[in-house]
């Protein structure tokens, strides 16, 4: 069976979704799960863009060893001297090097010939040699490209040192069977094609990412592109979970196979939800909460008595386990130190304590400690930034009734440690809370989203609460958790403020 690579761009493509603000903690956590994930290569950002970018791709690239740290560059030295520099320590570097090829792009974006597009392609990815022995070469919009002058300018990067090519579906325009034929094109016309690995790139946009991406993977391409839970762009990018299941599903009609751990779907899936705050939908194949759940009476009656009858995926094989109580009031350290390694987690001595004292004293409120509430206490404080000074919260109350006005009553721990207290009315509790915060808060702050979820079921359910925010003008998300629901917007405003604070003492 012939081996499919996945290409994960949740680090790059993904962190680009409206909204999503990941720091350099959050992205090294994604980056070792998605190395359990099973992927080939990870796109770990681009360097060229930010401080920030350039030291999360470093820091990637110095601690995953067992698969490829990729970095994206324009087509211009700049661009690849930061991925040389960024990736210099990398046991699986590669140099990830874009232009674009469709007339609209040339004419208009690049205002370049496309004569003019070949002798940059090719000096860059010559230039890029120097570096790095492999090299993947992007076709900006090829999917809207003429096919012979695809041809001509992928034989000539070939011939300049690329071993990948690619031809993404940028826009996501075109359709599975029209995005099969330019792979067939490519491969049948281009004399050296057998040189390297033919990927593609698929954008949601039409709704036809996962279905073109297995058009391509039907006429020659041997590298997908995609992201974890279909996050990026616009309408986001090909789903990389629901791909690797079909092709392992359907083993009957494809013979490939890729190296993706399929039980770690759940926890990857889980854990980007997490970190960019884009919930997954319920009815999300593969992931979604009601991916194996039968309303139908005639369903529920099948299933009983033969699973296969409704159910072609079981939870088990994407890491969904049916009965997942953990721990209870009476778990010692060592069973809790246990269940952090088999939830994938890595922690110093220190924050194991922190993490024991956080689930004990969510023992003494909820009866039943799920996976799903250890893995929200441990990614809390795996990728927290407490190292810089900020604000905590020490205590708050609300009054609130059905005919009176909404008042708040906040007491912060500021950066500069001084106990401050305000008092703040709003149209809500929440509004009431965030304005008293305004009011303490030094810096100038701006709400811009607000989502509430529950992790788990049942009354006594965890509450997650997902900001975004401007802070003197940086663009963050914060995120909070707890059994209240008003606790967990504080503490998801207050998260959003330190990362702001974070990032302006770090970068």
């Amino acid at each position: 069976m012939t081996q499919i690579k996945i290409f994960d761009t949740t680090l790059r493509d993904g962190e680009q979704s409206p909204g999503v603000n990941l720091n350099q903690l959050e992205k090294l956590e994604l980056a070792k799960q998605l190395e359990r994930f099973g992927v080939d290569i990870m796109e770990a950002g681009f360097p060229a863009s930010s401080q920030g970018d350039f030291d999360a791709v470093k820091k990637i690239a110095d601690t995953v060893k067992n698969v490829q740290v990729a970095g994206l560059a324009r087509a211009v030295k700049s661009d690849i001297d930061a991925c040389r520099d960024a990736l210099k320590n990398a046991a699986h570097p590669r140099l990830h090097v874009f232009i674009a090829t469709s007339p609209i792009h040339m004419e208009y974006k690049l205002k370049k010939t496309p004569d003019e597009v070949i002798e940059t392609a090719v000096e860059m990815v010559k230039y890029g040699k120097q570096y790095f022995d492999n090299i993947e070469w992007s076709a900006e919009d090829a999917s809207r490209s003429d096919l012979d002058f695809l041809v001509k300018i992928i034989e000539k990067v070939i011939d300049a040192g690329a071993t990948v090519i690619n031809l993404p579906d940028t826009v996501g325009y075109t359709m599975p069977r029209e995005y099969g034929a330019m792979f067939r094109y490519i491969k049948e016309n281009v004399p050296n094609i057998d040189k390297v690995d033919l990927s593609c790139h698929c954008h949601d946009d039409l709704g036809m990412a996962l279905a073109n991406s297995f058009a391509a993977v039907e006429n020659g391409a041997t590298q997908v592109e995609g992201t974890i839970n279909g996050i990026g762009e616009r309408a986001g990018n090909a789903s990389l979970e629901e791909f690797s299941v079909a092709l392992n599903i359907r083993q009957d009609y494809y013979p490939y196979h890729t190296n993706v751990v399929l039980k770690e779907i759940k926890r990857t899936s889980d854990m980007v939800s997490k970190f960019t705050g884009m919930t997954v939908p319920g009815n999300k194949a593969v992931v979604g909460r009601n991916a194996f759940a039968h309303e139908s009476g005639i369903h529920q009656d099948g299933v009983l008595k033969n699973a296969q009858t409704y159910e072609i995926i079981t939870p088990e094989l994407v890491g969904v386990q049916s009965n997942n109580l953990v721990l209870g009031k009476h778990s010692g350290k060592h069973a809790f130190t246990d269940k952090i390694e088999q939830l994938g987690f890595s922690l110093t001595e220190e924050k194991i304590k922190e993490a024991f004292k956080a689930f004990k004293s969510l023992t003494d409120r909820k009866k039943e400690v799920t996976d799903d509430d250890l893995f929200a206490i441990l990614t809390d404080i795996q990728t927290d930034t407490s190292n810089v000074k900020r604000y905590t919260l020490k205590e708050f109350k609300v009054q609130y009734g059905s005919s009176d006005k909404p008042s708040a009553t906040v007491t912060l721990n500021t950066p500069n440690d001084e106990l401050v207290e305000d008092t703040g009315t709003g149209q809500g509790s929440v509004e009431a809370l965030y304005n008293t915060l305004d009011q303490i808060i030094h810096e100038e702050t701006h709400l811009t989203d607000f989502q509430l979820n529950s992790i788990g079921k049942g009354r006594d359910a965890l509450a997650e609460v997902h900001v975004s925010l401007t802070v003197d003008r940086i663009a963050v998300s914060g995120r909070g958790s707890a059994q209240d629901v008003l606790e967990a917007a504080v503490q998801a405003y207050l998260n959003g403020v330190n990362r702001a604070i974070y990032r302006q003492k770090t970068e």
